[in-house]
């Protein structure tokens, strides 16, 4: 289970900030919503940049 998230903490952190983002949208703090939205494609891209950067330096 302890594998399960290291490999998949960047997708669960990603959708926790959407259901959030979500969340401030439908209450009426549309700015807020909109702000935290951009937190999902940073949180997967930098999970791709920190893997890469970890496969390269096992080689």
């Amino acid at each position: 289970m302890r594998n399960f998230f290291e490999i998949y903490y960047p997708i669960i952190l990603a959708f926790l900030s959407f259901l959030f983002s979500v969340s401030l949208w439908f209450s009426g703090n549309k700015l807020e919503g909109i702000f935290v939205g951009i937190w999902v494609p940073s949180i997967l891209a930098l999970s791709i940049a920190l893997r890469q950067r970890r496969s390269d330096s096992k080689k």
